[in-house]
């Protein structure tokens, strides 16, 4: 576990979010607790099942998780993914289960530990299934390389320049990135500062209940980088 950071009163006063990036097994989950701008928990490698009770400790709201929330058996893609796919943003397509079961590859082993981190959170932080958050504690799914296209514009993000794109995103959002080392935990910090705009009525929300929805950011004008 890793020590928990000095917080001023400012973000003492706004609610803790969480993201969660999701991995294979051998890598298993990234966890980030935000108040504010500060980042008041992390850990790496936890499994799904310990996530709820760490949220729980530090009085998460919601919790944004980088994994589809259901699998599809629909014809085609969901529709969150075809509505993110008209603006030109790629993102895996969901199976069925039947279909991700039946894969010898282990390419969807990060889609399973997603059904553990949405199982694993649904007593406590239920998903969000409507289009709009009304209140009280939720999860919902969210996907990074939408967030960086919302708040840096679609030209600009790049998933090939991730490592430092969104490095310097979190910087400019005043996130003190020295311990986010990893490409993941800064990916799950994104997901939580998705939760708080979640949170604040900020958020689209892509897809449809058949299909779920994908939760991004809202913004008024899109953020400058240095050029990397």
């Amino acid at each position: 576990m890793r020590p928990v950071r000095s917080v001023g009163s400012a973000a003492r006063q706004s609610p803790a979010v969480a993201g969660v990036d999701v991995g294979g097994e051998k890598k298993q989950c990234d966890l980030v607790i935000l108040r504010g701008p500060t980042v008041v928990y992390r850990e790496e490698r936890i499994a799904p099942e310990a996530v709820p009770a760490l949220c729980l400790a530090h009085d998460v709201v919601a919790v944004g998780v980088d994994a589809p929330s259901l699998w599809w058996t629909g014809s085609g893609r969901r529709a969150a993914e075809q509505a993110l796919a008209r603006e030109r943003i790629s993102c895996f397509p969901t199976p069925s289960r039947e279909q991700a079961v039946a894969s010898t590859s282990g390419f969807f082993d990060w889609m399973f530990m997603g059904e553990r981190v949405y199982s694993s959170l649904a007593d406590a932080y239920p998903l969000l299934t409507s289009a709009r958050y009304s209140g009280g504690r939720a999860s919902f799914e969210t996907y990074p390389y939408a967030i960086t296209c919302a708040m840096l514009g679609r030209a600009v993000a790049s998933a090939k320049q991730k490592r430092n794109q969104r490095r310097q995103l979190l910087e400019r959002l005043g996130v003190d990135v020295s311990t986010l080392k990893s490409v993941d935990a800064r990916d799950a910090t994104l997901c939580a500062l998705t939760a708080q705009c979640v949170i604040d009525g900020n958020a689209h929300a892509y897809g449809d209940a058949e299909g779920g929805y994908i939760r991004v950011p809202i913004v008024s004008e899109t953020i400058v980088l240095d050029a990397l």
